[in-house]
């Protein structure tokens, strides 16, 4: 099973076993699975933020978009979700009920257990925020979910303990200001949308930010000033719109996109001696490849 169609960059090598569980009783079966058969295993959500390497991956590839579903309390204001759940689905849900909080995600192309392990953010706000608990299992015990509150999960800017530690999640639970009038949600969820549509790259693949801002610079400002829009690592490109996002222009190879996220930090570290973090997680690459900066 090729992966590049289960990734936003549309690049990305076989898995050895792939399974795209529809419950989370599934996705638990087929976790205990790969456990008793001494495999290795990991879980995939929309594929955003996701590099894996052209040579596939081994042990078994779990892809949780399928587990889809929310439960929304608009008087209360508790918002229940699935881990596969895409994000700007929520939001949108949400503001129909007139409850305030998730506005910001609306253009985050990605699910709600990706958007809890990465403190994913925009617009001014952020996960953490509003994340009140999660429901994950250990791949050690996949049979034996259990829940973390949000402050369990040593949250900070574009982090989680959930991206040190090999938990998996199985879905969330929020607790967003009830009471709003819907249309006013809508309209402010709609605008942030419009914003993020018309200043970055949505028409072609790509994973969204590659890199975390530098506070208090600007990423992508710091890779625009030095000229860099447009730099190409065969169909891997810098893109011209937003700096920071690269864009695969058709046939562009993980290794492609590697190289090129490698040479954006080196010219900012050798211009600037601003080490660039990248928010994209490497899968299936070799230990110390991806360049020289830590």
């Amino acid at each position: 099973m090729s992966l590049r169609d289960f990734t936003t960059w549309r690049v990305g090598g076989p898995a050895q076993w792939f399974s795209e569980p529809g419950s989370a009783t599934e996705f638990i079966q087929r976790a205990s699975w790969a456990v008793s058969e001494g495999l290795a295993f990991r879980c995939i959500g929309a594929g955003s933020n996701l590099l894996i390497a052209d040579e596939g991956l081994p042990g078994l590839t779990l892809c949780s978009r399928r587990l889809q579903g929310s439960v929304l309390d608009v008087a209360e204001g508790w918002v229940e979700a699935e881990a596969g759940e895409p994000i700007p689905t929520l939001a949108r849900k949400a503001a129909r009920g007139g409850l305030r909080g998730l506005e910001w995600s609306v253009g985050i192309p990605g699910t709600v257990g990706g958007a809890v392990v990465m403190n994913a953010g925009a617009q001014g706000g952020c996960t953490a925020e509003w994340l009140h608990s999660v429901r994950v299992i250990d791949p050690a015990k996949p049979a034996d979910p259990f829940t973390l509150l949000a402050s369990d999960l040593d949250f900070a800017y574009r982090h989680s303990r959930l991206q040190e530690e090999p938990l998996l999640v199985l879905a969330a639970r929020f607790r967003l200001e009830p009471g709003h009038d819907p249309a006013t949600v809508i309209a402010r969820t709609s605008a942030n949308l419009q914003s993020r549509t018309s200043t970055q790259p949505y028409q072609q693949p790509s994973c969204g930010s590659v890199f975390r801002n530098p506070e208090p610079e600007k990423a992508g400002r710091l890779i625009e000033t030095l000229g860099l829009k447009g730099l190409r690592v065969g169909d891997a490109q810098v893109s011209p719109l937003h700096a920071n996002f690269i864009v695969n222009l058709g046939d562009a190879r993980a290794s492609d996109i590697d190289r090129l996220i490698a040479m954006v930090r080196e010219r900012v570290f050798e211009a600037r001696g601003i080490v660039l973090h990248p928010e994209v997680k490497r899968l299936g690459f070799e230990e110390g490849s991806g360049g020289g900066l830590p």
